[in-house]
């Protein structure tokens, strides 16, 4: 019988587990997680921040799964070390767990500035983070969120929202640079400055101390509450120590190989052609490669890799960017509408007929027809106007059931189609929570449950029937 051990239990290596045994019943399967607590959605963690959402709502698997399921879960319990001439990993308690094949998971870890006080701060990027951050929010005064990208500004909302007032410090000359062009930059911070947060981009912070930050030149912000939001890098200590290749990630092949062919990595921190990727999609889409070739499922199975749509999760701010969003009128088609007073920014990129990059802020109507024309690299209809304005033109609308082609993508997190989901309504399943439960729709980020709402209901209607 073959033996799967995964190392990190976290949105790649709880997926990996669960992708395994809807494969294969009986190999024997042990996942390791660093965390005492279960598998939890990461993307979901601003929700806790704001107070919209629990612990318990953000939990990926029951920890009744494991046992029903016949997995051995180690919650809490650290791997330090890869032995690959035995195949077995060891413990941080000495203890040693054979393997023939093993997969890495372990993710991301929060990067701390080398700042004097960086100690008196608390990051944001685990589920004890967050207990921290709310334990400190309950008698703070003021917070500041040093760090402008997309985690910066979902914990800036989401603390904002308990009341607190907050100061967001970016060090780049504009919000989300990796992801919104200026202008979309300083359309964001204006909607988070009318929600409460209050935004200093091209800042360098030099010192933290016991009551805010002080800034390079004197400058001093208030705030008994700092929460440190400066990126993630890969954790490849384990691999690098093991002797397994190593650069920004750990480097695998397209079948999410290490240079050991008993060793895999998926999610956070694995590269793949050059690329790390940040986001739940591309690990769930390694995940299900992997579970394929170790279980045998389909052995040709191979990841090439993924186009990224970046959604945030923030209350009362809607944001989605995907592809090439910095490139202008020299070098491609640029179709831009903006609208400062209403907080609105749209911008498409098109090159060669096709969409190659786009941002929605605010008003997202268009994100599902957009969504697809970049994911399938298909044609851009002529009328630009259509594609800004879905409900002003008679372009083809993606959020429109009647319309949506059965092959269009409704879930990016989980690769879930229109069509799957009307195969799922007609085997019985009646609302929302039954097609979640049998596709896995709308569990990564939550950004298409309007979308799976509306046709599960467009469903039940032209057939008569109770949603």
């Amino acid at each position: 019988m073959t033996r799967l051990v995964v190392v990190g239990n976290g949105m790649a290596g709880a997926r990996l587990v669960s992708e395994v045994r809807a494969r294969d019943k009986d190999m024997k399967v042990t996942v390791f997680g660093a965390e005492s607590w279960q598998p939890y959605n990461r993307v979901l963690l601003s929700n806790v921040v704001a107070g919209s959402m629990v612990p318990d709502q953000v939990r990926l698997l029951d920890p009744a799964w494991y046992a029903d399921h016949g997995v051995t879960a180690m919650p809490g319990v650290t791997v330090t070390a890869i032995d690959r001439e035995t195949q077995a990993v060891v413990t941080a308690d000495g203890g040693r767990e054979p393997y023939d094949v093993l997969v890495l998971a372990t993710g991301s870890e929060a990067v701390v500035p080398p700042v004097p006080g960086a100690e008196r701060a608390v990051t944001f990027r685990t589920l004890d983070d967050c207990q921290a951050i709310l334990a400190a929010a309950r008698t703070a005064r003021g917070a500041v969120v040093v760090g402008g990208g997309l985690l910066g500004v979902e914990a800036a909302r989401g603390l904002a929202g308990r009341g607190l007032p907050v100061t967001l410090l970016h060090l780049a000359g504009h919000l989300m640079e990796r992801q919104l062009d200026p202008e979309a930059g300083l359309v964001l911070a204006e909607t988070l400055t009318d929600l409460g947060v209050r935004t200093r981009t091209g800042v360098v912070v030099e010192e933290i101390g016991e009551h805010g930050v002080r800034l390079a030149g004197g400058e001093e912000i208030d705030g008994d509450l700092v929460v440190l939001a400066c990126g993630v890098r890969p954790v490849t200590g384990l691999a690098a120590a093991a002797g397994l290749e190593v650069e920004r990630g750990v480097v695998v092949d397209d079948e999410m190989r290490t240079d050991d062919p008993a060793v895999f990595a998926i999610g956070e921190c694995a590269q793949h052609r050059g690329t790390v990727y940040g986001l739940v999609a591309p690990a769930w889409e390694q995940a299900a490669v992997v579970a394929d070739l170790v279980t045998g499922a389909d052995k040709t199975a191979r990841y090439r890799g993924s186009r990224l749509v970046t959604r945030l999760k923030a209350a009362s701010v809607e944001l989605a960017a995907m592809g090439e969003t910095h490139l202008t009128e020299d070098d491609a088609e640029v179709v831009r509408f903006s609208h400062r007073a209403r907080g609105t920014y749209r911008k498409l990129v098109i090159r060669d007929g096709r969409l190659v990059g786009a941002i929605l802020l605010g008003e997202t109507a268009a994100v599902g027809t957009l969504t697809q024309l970049f994911d399938r690299g298909a044609p851009v209809p002529g009328d630009r106007a259509g594609l800004l304005f879905p409900g002003l033109a008679a372009a083809p609308v993606a959020d429109s059931p009647v319309r949506m082609p059965d092959a269009a993508k409704v879930c990016q997190c989980n690769n879930v189609t229109k069509g799957q989901i009307r195969a799922c309504w007609e085997s019985g399943a009646r609302d929302v929570e039954a097609v979640a439960a049998a596709t896995r729709a709308t569990t990564g980020c939550g950004g298409c449950r309007d979308a799976v709402e509306g046709i599960v209901g467009w469903l039940c209607e032209q057939e008569g029937v109770s949603a």
